[in-house]
């Protein structure tokens, strides 16, 4: 008996049914079985079933008569299922990677549930992914398994089938079967939820809901979405049959009354209102039947804010006309205030563009200095780095960093908070003598005569960037490169890491700069760290002792509209066994989490430091992303997940050849991932061996003092600046894992001095 059976209606679907069924058979948790029902489709799902079911034993492929519809489709694979629990998916739709291990570990949590209900994804053709909007009522937080009257709101979710797993002797033993017609979820998904003795739920998406172009059968008018009103007297005649057969559970059923009354006239409303769905033939007959649904189910005591309750009494008294008169005042009331919003923004644009001008006639203020970083995001990175030293070496510059008000949390008591594109953001940009931020400054900007702008850039660099973009095209992504150019003669100072870095910015941002090559002043912290803030910082983030925890930090894929992990890390957490745990960090354009929390699988994708998780973690799992160059300068253990090495090359490109010269182990799939843990050579000999050539290369001036060096050349005017401390007299910082095997470093050159770059254009 397998686990789970996984119910695939296929009819019509025929350019999705292959990413559906391997999606399925591709999860990281093998015990299921698969039914695909060919409900009699024109095109090719039955041979694709057939395909499935000859090389995959758990596959079988069940071919209908005549087409029957999704419901009886639904119920011939019911028939034939011999699962634990029944999930079923539609055949345009695919389960997310690690959704059905993640659904097993979490019935198991809870104590087998009969249901279990679980997050969704649209997905639409333009590749973008949107989850669901009420995903707060799945949360985990509390008592689990629970009884629907614990948490009524479940039944503000989608009322579909394919986000829920239910437990199949409690299907058998309710008698839940599928009706035929239209909205052939809503006779089955209230009566799950409402008859259900447990209910658990699961925090995170395991479906992607295709969002088609074109075909899908909701979006297509017909007489059938007449089918609405058969389901619910269908759904209203189940709770009058329970009432009558469990009068001991009367009281807890009558009070899913006026909320399903209340559902079922949201309902309706949608479909007609949607102009996808109903011919304008049938727009009077729909109202009609409305009209007497309502009067019929409608009960007392369903609570709706006041528009809604507008919407429910024009429903139900058939007042067509006055629904679509306020309809078009709505929508009138919308454009009118959409435009004043318009005017409102334009006026408030001339006003600040006036506020700068003025501003800039004012005298500059010598003790002023504004950070930021790329996006406008927290107190962080190299420009956190310089404005901590600003503060600690020339305390007679008052700092200023602008970032979004969702981040003014992260920074230091002392330091001014600014809210880009307010007055007072401007006004510091006018005035402040120092201006330091590590990607393009501020559009609308004018570098005055005596203010001096500090370009950080964003790490050392490995892939393509600034003019080499001009011929990648998927990089690039729009870039204005006259803009960028513009941008790049405001520039005073570029900080350099090393000797690679140097030699590209002056290459690929062309202009009359000075390059000052003395570190990357972001990994200051990691070289000054001691192991009690290490200790302190794993403690903070639930890091057990004695555990190898990995950092896992894969870099932004510009060739994919969406992005998503290449790791499935819970098996590789759970193959590498309880040692190991792994921190998962998204990239800041990713939008959202890497992986789900869970196990030993952190994500830590909101945490405001990176440089606070590389100080935690034991070792860095990474692709091509620059964090690897500030990892270096830990010594501790760096594997490359080189994954896709070509396409990667092809869309955006590198500036070396990191197989040539990388700093550890590299590993090009998931099972060399593991095996490379698993054998011990994340950490061998060889591993130093590399790191010590690329921190040798990468990583000469990052001993402590990179930001201080900056400061005292650019703010203090000094030119005897601190030594650097070679690298093989430098400390190692302190980490947490005992079995790291450390070779002997090489001497480090000394700190090239400030290089003025000419135009060569």
């Amino acid at each position: 008996m397998p686990r789970f059976s996984v119910i695939v209606p296929a009819y019509q679907v025929q350019a999705y049914l292959h990413a559906c069924l391997e999606s399925v058979l591709s999860q990281s948790y093998p015990d299921l079985e698969v039914i695909v029902v060919d409900d009699c489709s024109p095109d090719a799902c039955g041979a694709i079933a057939d395909e499935f079911a000859a090389r995959d034993p758990r596959v079988r492929a069940v071919h209908l008569p005549d087409n029957q519809g999704l419901g009886p489709a639904r119920n011939a694979g019911l028939e034939r299922a011999g699962g634990d629990y029944l999930v079923f998916l539609d055949g345009d739709d695919t389960l997310a990677p690690g959704a059905l291990g993640a659904v097993a570990d979490r019935i198991k949590e809870t104590g087998e549930p009969d249901v279990l209900v679980y997050d969704y994804a649209r997905t639409y053709w333009t590749g973008e992914t949107v989850r669901n909007q009420a995903a707060a009522h799945l949360t985990e937080q509390g008592p689990a398994p629970f009884r629907l009257t614990d948490r009524p709101g479940l039944l503000k979710l989608l009322m579909v089938a394919w986000n829920k797993a239910v437990r199949r002797e409690f299907a058998e033993r309710e008698g839940l079967t599928f009706p035929p017609g239209y909205y052939e979820d809503t006779p089955w998904t209230y009566p799950v939820l409402m008859t259900a003795q447990s209910v658990a739920t699961l925090d995170r998406v395991c479906v992607h809901y295709r969002q088609r172009r074109q075909g899908s059968i909701l979006g297509t008018p017909s007489v059938r979405h007449l089918d609405v009103f058969d389901q619910y007297d269908r759904v209203f005649a189940f709770l009058e049959s329970r009432l009558q057969s469990h009068p001991e559970s009367h009281p807890e059923l009558s009070r899913w009354r006026p909320v399903l009354y209340r559902r079922m006239a949201d309902h309706l409303t949608t479909v007609y209102t949607r102009p996808d769905r109903l011919p304008r033939s049938l727009r009077a007959e729909f109202l009609r039947r409305a009209r007497v649904h309502c009067r019929r189910y409608r009960v007392p005591g369903a609570p709706a804010p006041l528009p809604v309750r507008l919407r429910h009494a024009l429903l139900r008294l058939g007042l067509r006309r006055t629904y679509t008169a306020l309809r078009l005042a709505s929508a009138l009331r919308r454009r009118t205030a959409n435009g004043t919003t318009a005017l409102l923004h334009a006026a408030r644009t001339v006003a600040l563009r006036l506020h700068y001008r003025v501003q800039r006639c004012l005298p500059l203020r010598a003790d002023r200095a504004v950070f930021a970083v790329e996006g406008n995001r927290g107190y962080a990175g190299d420009p956190g780095a310089l404005e901590e030293a600003f503060r600690r070496l020339a305390p007679h510059v008052r700092t200023a960093w602008a970032a979004g008000r969702e981040h003014h949390h992260t920074v230091p008591p002392g330091t001014r908070r600014l809210t880009p594109g307010t007055a007072a953001h401007w006004t510091a940009l006018a005035r402040s003598r120092y201006l330091v931020r590590d990607s393009a400054f501020d559009a609308g900007l004018l570098r005055r005569r005596g203010q001096i702008l500090v370009q950080t850039q964003n790490g050392t660099p490995l892939k393509h960037m600034g003019l080499d973009l001009q011929e990648r095209p998927a990089a690039a992504r729009g870039t204005d490169f006259a803009r960028l150019l513009r941008d790049v003669d405001s520039w005073d100072y570029v900080v350099s890491a090393n000797l690679h870095s140097t030699l590209t910015w002056e290459r690929v941002h062309p202009g009359g700069w000075t390059t000052l090559e003395y570190g990357q002043p972001r990994t200051d912290v990691l070289q000054r760290a001691t192991a009690a803030d290490v200790a302190r910082l794993r403690e903070t983030l639930g890091i057990p002792e004695g555990t190898v925890a990995i950092l896992y930090a894969p870099t932004h894929r510009d060739y994919r509209r969406t992005q998503r992990t290449a790791l499935d890390l819970e098996r590789v957490v759970r193959r590498l066994g309880p040692r190991f745990m792994v921190l998962a960090r998204a990239h800041p354009r990713h939008g959202g989490p890497l992986a789900r929390s869970g196990g030993r699988v952190l994500d830590v994708s909101d945490h405001p430091h990176v440089e606070s998780l590389c100080l935690a973690s034991d070792a860095l799992v990474t692709d091509y992303s620059a964090l690897m160059f500030d990892y270096a300068g830990l010594d501790r253990p760096i594997v490359i997940h080189a994954d896709e090495p070509e396409a990667y090359e092809a869309a955006r490109g590198t500036y070396f050849d990191l197989g040539s010269c990388p700093p550890g182990a590299i590993a090009r799939d998931e099972d060399e991932l593991i095996g490379v843990f698993a054998g011990g050579d994340w950490h061998g000999a060889r591993s130093a061996r590399l790191r010590a050539a690329f921190r040798e290369r990468f990583c000469p001036y990052d001993d402590g003092r990179a930001a201080e060096r900056v400061v005292r050349r650019v703010v203090l005017g000094e030119r005897d600046l601190p030594p650097v401390v070679p690298l093989a007299a430098r400390r190692p910082a302190p980490s947490a894992a005992a079995s790291l095997v450390r070779a002997p470093l090489a001497t480090v050159p000394q700190p090239a001095g400030p290089r003025t770059v000419t135009d060569s254009r």
